[in-house]
């Protein structure tokens, strides 16, 4: 298709952007959709805003005038297969990962089960549920380890510890956000990230941060966050790395679009750390950073992720 074709050329329809949401992410949810939608406005797409936090937001998204959906949602209710669930049901296209590969996608702990099981290097860990489970664990650790709540993204309510006297604390911050906290052995290396655009792995990131890890300010708020693209690794290495990206996105059955995000220790070993199925797309996003640097712009980019929603058949799980 004509990449300068306007949304009407390219037969969209009446699209909806979901964003908001009653997520812990919900203002960088709002970011981001507002992104999308002045992007799609700009192309000539008849786009929407549709913001699902709001009580009554079913009735005006199912209100049999849209074709499809864009979503922009992060966390909870938006980007663990909820969502993907109802669109579903109701027919509507959407983009992104459907509703397995979303839901597996969100969970820290599972998607670490199911690497464990494809062979994928992702670094050792520990479900600890309770106060009490944190205490019995905390002088058995090989620290530092990071503590997060399984289910959030954006780095909220994650911490690093060094000793076992900060693993108690460091639960109780995650616990806020999540019944199940995940601790998992910090790896000490570079920080990577790889954005996923249908079959294509975009070039790779290097994030480097004066923080301790990548964190949500060092994500949203500061201008001391570094993003190397081109990364410095050898094209040979950065193509091996590429592929087992990929390889680690459709380990949980996530498609059409995401990040996958993975650590190389000092010795050169990917540890892969988690999956994004609907990342951030503000000014300070990884994937937005990823695609300009393949040639392809922001407005190019959401055009793109909308065509997932057009190729992938409601109802089944999309391997475009």
């Amino acid at each position: 298709m004509n990449a300068n074709a306007t949304g009407e050329q390219r037969g969209y329809g009446k699209v909806a952007v979901l964003m908001g949401g009653l997520s812990a992410e919900r203002d960088i949810s709002l970011q981001s959709g507002g992104a999308v939608l002045a992007a799609l406005q700009s192309a000539g797409v008849d786009a929407h805003g549709v913001d699902t936090g709001e009580p009554e937001f079913q009735a005006r998204l199912l209100d049999g005038t849209f074709a499809r959906a864009f979503i922009a949602l992060h966390g909870r209710g938006g980007e663990d297969g909820v969502m993907q669930g109802m669109l579903e049901t109701a027919g509507l296209p959407y983009t992104g990962s459907g509703v397995l590969g979303s839901a597996l996608a969100m969970d820290k702990l599972r998607t670490k089960q199911v690497w464990q099981s494809a062979g994928i290097p992702t670094p050792a860990f520990w479900q600890v549920d309770t106060r009490a489970e944190a205490a019995a664990l905390r002088d058995s650790l090989p620290y530092p380890v990071i503590v997060k709540p399984a289910h959030e993204g954006s780095s909220i309510g994650i911490s690093k510890v060094e000793t076992a006297d900060g693993l108690v604390t460091a639960w109780e911050s995650a616990a806020r956000y999540d019944s199940r906290v995940l601790v998992e052995q910090w790896i000490t290396g570079g920080e990577y990230t790889a954005g996923i655009l249908g079959e294509t792995v975009l070039p790779l990131i290097r994030l480097e941060t004066p923080n301790v890890f990548y964190d949500y300010a060092a994500k949203y708020q500061a201008d001391t966050t570094r993003y190397l693209v081109p990364c410095g690794l050898d094209d040979a290495v950065q193509t091996e790395l590429q592929a087992q990206a990929l390889a680690a996105f459709r380990a949980v059955d996530a498609s059409g679009w995401g990040r996958v995000d993975f650590m190389l220790d000092e010795a050169g070993k990917p540890w892969f750390i988690e999956i994004n199925t609907v990342p951030g797309l503000t000014d300070h996003s990884l994937v937005p950073m990823a695609a300009q640097a393949q040639g392809i712009d922001f407005t190019q980019l959401v055009l793109r992720i909308l065509d997932t929603a057009v190729a992938q058949p409601v109802g089944e799980a999309a391997h475009a």
